[in-house]
This record gives structure tokens, sequence and C-alpha cells, in this order.
């Protein structure tokens, strides 16, 4: 056929999709009948080759015929996809839904259109492939919830990729249209034919995982092709990242208490991530996969792709913990083969477009991010490994020091940690303060070490011996609880804000702060005085992204808050540094105890209100006991 001929029937099929889609949005039939309009779409999908179109073009063509055929597939691709999604929306008269419904059960039923989708998934112009994706996934979901079934077509080349393929786009397109299936069916709570698609596929998934996360190090040399090396595949493992997320989460969905080997993937190949986060991959794949682990270890797979409300009501299967736990293990004895030194933070330069970057050493700004979700995986590592040592005491304990000592280490290196502070336990509001749920899992976290150690090295008799050992190391949990406090001004509406929300496990935490504060009551007022000494009241604060996470800054000056109450203020000499008269203006301050207990007495307060009025969201008895036992010991 002439170009000319071409050029004229491409462009017909582009008036007709481009009208179908406009009535689409509309909410009309077009003008074609619904068969005339498949035929269309089937042509403009599935006509001559792109390559084989560019390739045989006249060399003194523009090269528009060519780009407007590739803008005629993609124009096709975004229309069948948008037919199911308008279907499923049920937004569209009766009439209108029937004429759509008959386009797709002729392109799908009568025809063989799932495969010529698949097709598209090899195409060499990555736009379509990853709209022939789209398109399918939308189909796939929209097929499963009407007849619980999915295309044989679909799941056979997906499987025969996993297994085997060298292109990047078609493998790319497999794994991005089963993950968008699964978080389509996870958000709609679809466990049964979650299971169903997951059983089909999860010899193909576990294979997949095989080739690209080999659980040896002398498997991964012996590979084929070194997917951490060869810079074209990152897209590819970015991606699988993506799908095994999924996946977790996945697991975390069930309500029948059971589990595939696909959705313990992340779990079984936790060695082979850690090595990817200090391979030579490219750097968005190293920071994904630390992210991956993180979320894994915090059960917080999902909650990124708005899973969270579906996966809270899951249940754990019988590997859970023994997964969870093992992949804990992974962690610390990377840990101990020195990881830490071998992890790259990434120091990006504030760039706000343009093709260059500013080099110099000054606008250099650690990957805060990176550098938080490497600690919080060490800190959750270690708690979890504590919890599956059943609270074991003197001679089986966690060897928690070593861990700790290397944790410091890579902090120091990396800024956060300075040489000289003038108290080491506030590193952890200037590392964490800036994210409310990560600054929450790490203080957990660290009470449990610490009463760990506290535990696992016998009795003391010298509470100030023992306050000062924990404050040397950094890891005093007093110091913490109260460094949480001045970074949120003692407000207790806050820490309610905390008790509420869903977001953190500052609940939990909470209440083991409060059940150790009841047993700890010297350890608590040795805190405080140390904090009035040493941490000035301005009060220390987590920079914000492109600042020294070492000098963050603030001045807070109580003092001159119009809601002080001037007659309950006591001056801290210590923490003035004189007992001198004021001149007008400086900082005047509650010592932190008071402002402690007075800040813990209000949220009591406020919590018993709302419990009379059947306002709070779950039972707080056991809390409501806790805090007045704070008070009862101030007094």
């Amino acid at each position: 056929m002439c170009s000319c001929s071409n050029c004229t029937i491409t462009r017909n099929h582009l008036d007709s999709v481009t009208e179908a889609y406009r009535c689409l949005v509309r909410g009309s039939c077009p003008s074609q009948s619904a068969g005339d309009l498949a035929s269309v779409i089937v042509s403009a999908v599935c006509g001559p080759s792109l390559v084989q179109e560019r390739d045989c073009q006249p060399k003194e063509s523009s090269g528009s015929e060519y780009e407007s055929r590739v803008d005629l597939t993609c124009i096709t691709l975004t229309l069948v996809e948008k037919i199911p999604s308008s279907l499923m929306s049920q937004s569209m008269p009766p009439e209108v839904s029937l004429y759509f419904m008959e386009i797709l059960r002729v392109l799908f039923q009568e025809g063989d259109f799932m495969s010529k989708l698949v097709h598209q998934f090899q195409a060499e112009d990555q736009l379509i492939s990853h709209l022939a994706a789209k398109s399918l996934s939308t189909y796939t979901f929209y097929e499963l919830q009407i007849s619980g079934t999915f295309s044989p077509a679909w799941q056979q080349e997906c499987v025969h990729v996993f297994h085997d393929s060298s292109r990047c786009s078609e493998l790319d397109a497999c794994m991005w249209s089963f993950a968008d299936v699964l978080k389509k069916l996870l958000k709609g709570s679809h466990e049964e034919i979650l299971w169903k698609l997951l059983a089909a596929f999860d010899p193909g998934l576990s294979a997949l995982c095989s080739r690209f996360l080999p659980e040896e190090r002398e498997e991964a040399r012996q590979s084929a092709v070194d997917f951490t090396n060869a810079e074209h595949w990152a897209t590819t493992l970015s991606t699988l990242l993506d799908l095994l997320e999924v996946l977790t989460a996945s697991r975390r969905a069930c309500r029948t208490g059971a589990c595939l080997q696909s959705q313990r993937l992340t779990h079984v190949h936790a060695s082979a991530l850690l090595r990817t986060v200090d391979s030579p991959s490219e750097y968005f794949v190293k920071k994904r996969a630390l992210l991956l682990l993180k979320k894994t270890l915090l059960q917080k797979a999902g909650e990124d792709m708005a899973l969270g409300e579906v996966l809270a009501a899951g249940m754990k299967d019988e590997q859970f913990d023994a997964d969870v736990t093992t992949l804990a293990d992974g962690v610390l004895q990377a840990v101990s083969a020195d990881w830490l030194q071998r992890v790259q933070v990434e120091a990006a330069a504030s760039f706000f477009g343009g093709s260059s970057r500013a080099e110099a050493d000054g606008d250099r700004k650690p990957d805060h991010v990176m550098i938080r979700a490497v600690s919080l995986v060490v800190l959750k590592s270690m708690e979890v490994k504590i919890q599956s040592a059943g609270g074991a005491g003197v001679g089986r304990a966690v060897a928690v020091h070593g861990y700790l000592q290397a944790l410091s280490g890579f902090l120091r290196q990396r800024g956060v940690l300075p040489e000289e502070a003038s108290h080491r336990c506030c590193w952890f509001t200037l590392l964490f303060g800036e994210q409310d749920d990560d600054m929450m899992e790490a203080a957990k976290a660290l009470l449990s070490i610490f009463l760990h150690h506290r535990l696992s090295s016998g009795p003391h008799d010298d509470a100030a011996a023992a306050s000062e050992a924990a404050c040397a190391s950094g890891c005093n949990p007093h110091c913490h609880f109260l460094l949480l406090l001045r970074s949120v001004s003692f407000d207790h509406s806050i820490l309610l804000d905390f008790l509420i929300s869903t977001e953190t496990c500052f609940l939990e935490y909470l209440v083991r702060y409060l059940k150790h504060l009841r047993a700890d009551w010297e350890g608590f007022t040795l805190a405080c005085r140390r904090i009035d000494l040493c941490v000035p009241p301005t009060t220390l604060t987590p920079a914000v992204d492109g600042a020294s996470l070492a000098s963050g800054l603030r001045l807070v000056d109580y003092g001159s808050s119009e809601e002080s109450d001037t007659q309950d203020m006591e001056v801290s000499d210590a923490s003035q540094g004189n007992s001198g008269p004021r001149s007008r203006g400086s900082d005047v301050t509650l010592g932190t105890s008071r402002r402690t207990i007075s800040c813990l007495s209000e949220l009591r307060a406020v919590v018993a209100r709302l419990r009379m009025k059947k306002l709070f969201p779950y039972n707080p008895s056991s809390l409501l006991k806790l805090l007045a036992q704070v008070e009862t010991a101030e007094r």
C-alpha cells in the first residue's frame, strides 16, 4: 500500500478513536457502530510494525507518518484503558454502557485482543509498552470483578517472561501489569480473587526473584546477567522492588492466616536485598531496596499505595514471625560484616531545573531519608531479635552494644552524630524528629534495647552511674522521651493527636515508657537535670531537608507565650547558667521535670474527658492509670 494511502487510513482511524474517547468522557455513543469501532481499535493497535513502518519510509520523508502512527497507537490504548474504568465507575447512561460493553466483548471474547496487547509489551517505544500494560491491567481487573477469571494468554506470557526474558520493556510491562492488578484487588478487598491470581502466578514469581535476587553471593556471580551492574536493568530492578512491596502487602491483607511463597519473597530474599543496597547499582535502586526492607520490618509495606486501612484487617500467618526474625538476623549479620561502612549515602546538590548541578561542597546535602532508613532498619532488627530471644537474661543477651557502636560510627561518618556533643542522646531527635512515624518506631526500639541491656547486665545499685552510662551511649530512654516532648514544645494536644492516629506506634511506645518511668523515677529525675544542664532552652530540633542535621536549632521562648501562667513558672537556674536577675526578654522556662509532668497531667485530663463523652476511639483505661501514677509519683 502506498505511503499516501497509509497516511489517509491513519488519519481516519485517529479521527474515529478521538471521537470515541470524547464521547466516552461525555457519556454518549459515538457515530460508528460498536463492531466498526472495535475493528478500528484492532487495526490501530495491531497494524503494521511501527519499526517496519519507520524503516520503510523514504529517506526524504520527515517522519511525520511514523509519528502519527505512534500517536494513533497511544491514543487507542488510552481509550481501551478508559472503557473498563468508566464502566466500573457506573457513571454512564445505560445505553452508553451497553455500547462500550459490546466493544469489550468483540475485542476480548470474539477476538484475540488480549494476545495483541501482550505482544505490545515488546514494543520498542516504552510509552506504547507501558500503555499496553496499563490497558491490560485495567481490563483484567474489570474481568476479574465480572466473572472471577483472567486471560490465560496474559498469565502464560508473564510466567514465561518471569522465567526467561532478556528484553527490559517486556519484563517491565509484565511486572507492572501484574502489580497493578494486585493493587486494585487489594484496594477493593477482593481476597478470594486475589488468592486465586497469586496462586496461578506463584511459581513464576519465585523464579523471577531467584534470577534477580539470588540468595547467595556465589549464585549472584554465576548469574547469566549481572543485574546489579548492568545500567539498563536499573528500571527493571526498581519495578521488581515495587512488585515485591505489593506482594508483601498482600500477605497482611489475608484473613485466613494462609500464605503463598510469592508473599514471602521479600523476607526470603532479604540478604540479596541487603547486597543490593551496598552494590554498584544505581542509587535510586539501592534506596528503593532499603526502603522496602524498612517497610517490611515495620509491617508497613503498601501503606504508601493507599492500602493502609485494607491491610489493617488482615492477620498473621504461621510463618510470619519466623520470617521477620530471619530478616532481622540477616540485617544484624550484615552489620557485623561492616555492611554499614559500605552503604552509600548520596549527597545531592540543590537543583531546581536546568541541565547543570552545583558541585561545590557547600551545596552538597546528606540524604536524610536514606540515613533515617538505615538507622531504623538496624534499630528495628535489634528490637525484633530481642523479642525473639524472649526476654532472655544474663548469658543469653543479644549483643546490642556492638550493633549500637556500628550504628554510631555510621551516623558520625555521615555528620549526624557530632564528635563533641553537649548531650549524646540528642541524636535521636536530630535524626528522627522530622518524621513522626519513624521517631516513634525508633523510640520504641531504643526502649526495648535499653531494657534488654539492663536486664542482661544484672541489677545496678547506683542509679546515677547507670543513668550516666546510658547517656554516654546516647541510649537513655528518659532523655529520648524528654527530647521528644521538647520537639513538640510540651504540647499535650500533639500527644493526643499521636495517640489517636493510626500512623504511628505512639500508644504502644507511651504505655511501655510510662511503665519504665514508674519503675525508674530516680533515673527520670536525673535525666531531667542532665537535660537542663546540658541542653540549653533553645530547643534542639531536627533540621529541615537541606540543613545540617547536627546544627538544627530553633529558639522557642516559652516565657513569651501569652498562654503561659507566670505564677506557675519555675525558673531553672541551671539552664540559665546564673542565679542573678534576668533582663527583660531573656528565656524563662519551667524546669524539664515540671513541664513534663504538667504535659502528661493535661494529657490525662483530656483523654479522661473524651472517654466520658465516649469520643475516644479505644479503651484508654490502662493508659489513664499509668498517667495518674506519674502524677502521684511526682507529688
